[in-house]
């Protein structure tokens, strides 16, 4: 039986458990090795390991899956890193296209329901460290795009277990709900980010040409449905924005889950609203829902405020456990 979660006294608010972890959470950093891996249309994304096993090894691996905008550098991936590597994990983080500490190759990066490079990757895995079980969880962002790819798959995931965190499994309802009210805030910060990746391409690329949209004019980009109609539906093979958004929302895939899988969510979650939170008939039968009536956003911090405890690591460390005693 796991330990439900209690937000710490003080942060019972989705605001406060979303910005707490992200101003306060200094992890250790992991001892780690980066690694290229090449794409086959010519791209790359950079691995980060954290106790990377030799080959024919039988080490289990837990692969991470980041949020938009995030990297190594999010704590989350951090305390992720070191939780699974004192059990024994060997950890490894797929960056995707461009969030790494390179620009990628491409006119083209990464949106919430591309699954094609993590489904590449998963496989050069599993034929590199055949002996090892393969594990994966996703943050925000990325647990929508592994939750879609879990549904791909369904029978035939190379993957053990799965959880995802956060994840707007509905899309159109996540844009939305994050452009209303103080949320507007959260939606500034990560467009500045998208922004300035998109005006760093202008360098390499004729964006004008391919997405009709000036180099000056990506700063007046404010909202993600206006940068999704402009660049990631485009430049990715949508028509717009409204049709990216109801292609890759993971919502629809998860009926067609056939592996264990944690899905954890906060109803405070101020970057989503009820929108992304699926009925009963919606989930497959080996999909585990928790929700949380406190969380925020990739937050979870229980304990105290002196000695704040991240709840999600505690979390994850027992879903995968279960699985590696059986």
């Amino acid at each position: 039986m796991h330990e439900c979660f209690k937000p710490a006294p003080c942060l019972a608010n989705g605001h406060l458990q979303t910005l707490f972890p992200a101003l306060f959470s200094k992890p250790k950093i992991p001892a780690v090795e980066k690694e290229i891996f090449e794409l086959l249309d010519g791209d790359f994304v950079e691995l980060v390991w954290h106790q990377k096993p030799k080959e024919g090894e039988d080490r289990p691996i837990m692969i991470l899956f980041h949020g938009l905008a995030g990297s190594f550098e999010s704590p989350y991936i951090k305390r992720a890193m070191l939780a699974f590597g004192e059990k024994g994990y060997a950890v490894v983080l797929m960056h995707f296209r461009g969030c790494g500490e390179t620009i990628n190759r491409l006119p083209r990066a990464y949106h919430s329901g591309d699954t094609a490079d993590a489904r590449v990757l998963i496989a050069d895995l599993k034929r590199r460290y055949h002996n090892s079980t393969l594990f994966a969880a996703g943050y925000s962002l990325g647990g929508n795009m592994l939750l879609k790819l879990l549904g791909e798959w369904g029978e035939d995931t190379p993957l053990k277990r799965a959880m995802a965190i956060s994840a707007p499994m509905d899309l159109a309802s996540s844009a939305n709900h994050i452009n209303q009210g103080f949320s507007k805030l959260y939606q500034a910060r990560l467009m500045r980010l998208l922004n300035k990746s998109l005006e760093e391409k202008y360098h390499y690329h004729d964006m004008e040409k391919l997405i009709g949209l000036k180099k000056e004019d990506v700063k007046k980009l404010r909202s993600f449905w206006e940068f999704d109609d402009v660049y990631t539906a485009p430049i990715h093979g949508f028509k717009d924005a409204k049709e990216y958004y109801e292609t890759c929302s993971a919502k629809g895939y998860l009926k067609a889950i056939m592996i264990d899988t944690l899905i954890v969510h906060a109803k405070d979650d101020p970057f989503m609203g009820d929108g992304v939170i699926p009925t009963k008939e919606e989930l497959s039968s080996t999909i585990k829902y928790e929700l949380y009536a406190h969380g925020g956003h990739v937050g979870f911090v229980s304990g105290t405020l002196i000695r704040a405890h991240y709840w999600l690591e505690t979390r994850m460390l027992e879903f995968f456990a279960t699985i590696r005693a059986t």
